[in-house]
């Protein structure tokens, strides 16, 4: 019950109001717009001849925002991923016998490289800078050492064996196997190099 009584000019206003009320109904589909074709987007280039300097590609229209409840917890958006066509692998294992070899030192190490105290890119540069050169004075095969790092979970450890698996190297690359102990164990590797042609 109100506290002061309504006169009658609030209770006639207020029936007016109410008259325009409706009930709330959820909406179950959400509306549906057509797009407009998108106009294409000419782009002209510097540095080329007349002519030759315009590039027309058609442009995209916005991508349609996902439905949003009132109470739903927004979803970040967690960036780009980026997926090469085929699958990035480890170089091939040596041989075990020539591994074997390789860790009595029957065969010869023919040349070391030590990565410690290099960054990550000065690692890769030099790495791939010594099987090149090693490759080129026909050695057989080489020691890397990149330290096994904090839990033996070095950076340099980690991401060797990746460098060795780029494509560039694999024509000169027979094999690559973590090192004996009395070479560093796992905190190097035995390269074994193929012949040169």
């Amino acid at each position: 019950m109100a506290r002061y009584p309504l006169k009658d000019e609030d209770k006639r206003l207020w029936s007016l109001v109410a008259a325009t009320v409706r009930p709330h109904t959820a909406k179950t589909k959400l509306k549906t717009t057509t797009t407009p074709t998108p106009e294409p987007e000419t782009v002209t280039l510097k540095g080329l001849p007349a002519g030759k300097n315009t590039m027309t590609a058609p442009k995209l229209p916005p991508l349609p925002m996902a439905p949003f409840r009132v109470g739903e917890a927004v979803k970040p958006q967690t960036g780009y991923k980026l997926y090469s066509d085929s699958p990035k692998s480890d170089p091939y294992p040596i041989e075990p016998k020539r591994k074997r070899r390789l860790s009595r030192e029957r065969d010869p190490i023919e040349a070391r490289l030590d990565l410690h105290g290099l960054t990550q890119i000065q690692a890769e540069s030099r790495l791939k800078a010594f099987v090149h050169q090693a490759y080129a004075n026909d050695y057989r095969a080489i020691l890397v050492i990149t330290g096994k790092g904090l839990a033996e979970n070095g950076i340099l450890k980690r991401h060797a064996p990746e460098w060795l698996a780029d494509p560039a190297l694999s024509h000169m690359i027979a094999g690559v196997s973590q090192a004996h102990a009395r070479h560093g164990g796992s905190g190097a590797l035995y390269i074994a190099l193929k012949r040169r042609v």
